[in-house]
């Protein structure tokens, strides 16, 4: 039989993650900005602390769902099942977030929650499955590296939607669009389902696994439960005796502790396994506890990032592209003297010469005078938005880089193994944080604008660690999972996602405290890097946990290989 290099669902679960991520993209790319805007222009008018810390709850409990949905994928729903029915409930939840009140903010962001716990798990575990065939498991790396860089297409292109809608319409009309592109990928994911629908199996429980109603019963509620604690429990008291939390916010303390019970049923699952399953199960759980900590930074590029870019980076529109730029509804413009009291989270105050408070746009605090328009000019910058694209776009322009070169070193016998790439990959990251932290010294801490190409090459570098990290850490968990756990151990990656996640936003909310922003991105780098050696550290004993797990696959599939071969003989003598 002739040999493809990659199944035919390939391209149709391509497509439908692209779609779901342009939604996703779009929403999150442009969720703080929409907080902290004024009340008059449609946004809620919170602060900087109060924005990160909804963003960072917000996207820990997107990512705490998979644990759910992975569940019933497995055993009830199954997985087209679930994509579907999660893609729909996304779909809605964008497109209510239009409506501006904050009861509809918060049933919004409860339906994008849980469909992407249905969805985002379950579309990963399918694109394993069918590499799982034994034509094309050495490929399986490189699909999820192809799988990946749809879901960067997306991410790229729906900020530009994004800005354009939002400057001519408003912030109603870019969720809407994030609803639509959803709704697309969810088309194109049914018009493919005779590729796939082969690996799409519930799978029976074992001896040891727990049923789904005990899961409910004894997880699922002892989390609710120790949320609810985490949000009461009195915290750190400040000299006043006002009450305080004891990481944050009332959310964090809850979301952290409410991931106890599940970090219990992880830790269950492992001791409760047979004993073939237990070391693979180990690897993943111990690489699943390290990446917290890249989570924990990568994330920022909806909050502290998005700051920098905002407040902090030159976006001024040189001449010549700024007609191009307007016509495609790009451009943010910005009049010099904003505006009389009240004075919004975007605007700070001066006195003139007669001593008159006159209320400007933040942008302008940092700008060095003589770059400063005249009192009543126009100035044309790139929507801040814009700057999310820079990630997605390293993405797809490094991610056939990053394949040619593992191509390479696998045609030499020297492939790293993919907690290897892993390892490097939270290293280069922490390099990224030390790019940034070189930022901060040439803007003067902020008291000049810094350039776009510091946060342009930061990104570069942060992208070269995602590719070496997220798609292999998706991979990794296809390749050891036993088969009746696949989807939940991929619950369990998004598990460590979630909380990385959240951590991120408690990472954000203490921007405003750092004097020199420069010890915020070395606290960073410091934590990446911490991460690296302790992986680095682990090597050892993971590589022999794949190595084992490899020749066990191979020995598998050898030995199906010759009962196929001895049932044709038996039947070609008959």
């Amino acid at each position: 039989m002739k040999q493809r290099n990659h199944p035919k669902a390939l391209p149709f679960l391509f497509f439908s993650e692209m779609w779901e991520r342009f939604g996703y993209y779009l929403m999150i790319g442009i969720f703080t900005l929409y907080l902290k805007d004024t009340v008059d222009k449609g946004g809620f008018g919170l602060n900087e602390k109060e924005a990160s810390d909804l963003y960072g709850t917000f996207i820990a409990f997107v990512f705490l769902t998979p644990f759910i949905g992975g569940l019933l994928a497995d055993r009830v729903l199954g997985y087209r099942r679930s994509i579907t029915i999660g893609g729909i409930m996304m779909g809605i939840g964008y497109c209510l977030m239009s409506i501006h009140s904050k009861e509809m903010l918060y049933l919004s962001m409860l339906l994008v929650i849980l469909g992407n716990g249905l969805f985002k798990p379950n579309i990963s575990t399918l694109l394993g499955n069918l590499y799982n065939n034994p034509e094309y498991k050495a490929k399986k790396d490189a699909g999820y590296n192809i799988f990946y860089m749809g879901i960067n297409i997306g991410a790229f292109v729906c900020n530009f939607f994004a800005a354009a809608l939002y400057n001519t319409i408003g912030w109603g009309a870019a969720f809407i669009a994030a609803g639509i592109g959803m709704f697309i990928g969810i088309i194109i994911f049914w018009s493919g389902t005779k590729h796939f629908k082969h690996v799409d199996v519930i799978k029976p429980t074992q001896e040891g696994d727990m049923p789904l109603l005990k899961i409910f019963g004894l997880i699922l509620l002892p989390s609710i439960i120790f949320g609810l604690v985490g949000f009461y429990l009195y915290g750190i008291t400040g000299p006043d005796n006002t009450h305080g939390n004891l990481v944050g916010s009332d959310s964090t303390d809850a979301f952290l502790f409410g991931c106890i019970p599940i970090i219990f049923f992880y830790g269950r699952l492992l001791y409760k396994s047979p004993p073939e399953e237990k070391r693979p199960i180990a690897a993943m759980l111990a690489i699943f506890s390290v990446v917290i900590a890249f989570w924990a930074v990568f994330k920022q590029n909806g909050s502290t990032l998005n700051t920098w870019a905002d407040r902090y980076t030159d976006r001024e529109i040189p001449t010549a592209l700024a007609p191009t730029m307007g016509s495609l509804c790009l451009i943010d413009t910005m009049n010099y003297v904003k505006d009389t009291f009240p004075v919004s989270n975007n605007q700070f105050v001066v006195a003139d010469k007669k001593n008159t408070e006159i209320a400007y746009h933040s942008y302008f605090k940092n700008m060095k005078k003589e770059d400063l328009p005249k009192d009543g000019d126009k100035l044309f910058l790139a929507n801040t938005n814009l700057f999310q694209s820079v990630n997605p776009f390293w993405v797809i322009t490094l991610t056939p880089l990053v394949l040619a070169f593992f191509a390479f070193l696998r045609r030499k016998g020297k492939e790293p193994s993919t907690p290897t790439k892993i390892a490097f990959g939270l290293l280069i990251s922490a390099l990224s944080c030390l790019v940034m932290y070189a930022a901060v010294f040439a803007c003067e801490n902020g008291a000049i604008k810094s350039s776009a190409w510091w946060f342009v090459s930061s990104y570069g570098v942060i992208t070269i660690g995602e590719l070496f990290l997220s798609p292999m850490g998706l991979s990794m968990v296809s390749k050891l999972s036993p088969p009746r756990l696949t989807a939940l151990m991929m619950g369990g990656w998004f598990l460590a996602t979630s909380i990385g996640n959240k951590l991120s936003g408690v990472l954000s909310s203490l921007w405003d405290g750092y004097e020199h922003k420069a010890n915020f991105f070395l606290v960073n780098s410091c934590l990446l890097g911490g991460a690296a050696l302790l992986l680095f550290a682990m090597l050892k004993w993971l590589n022999g946990i794949f190595k084992e797990h490899t020749e066990k696959e191979t020995a598998d599939n050898l030995n199906i290989q010759q009962a196929s071969d001895e049932t044709i003989i038996d039947q070609s003598i008959i």
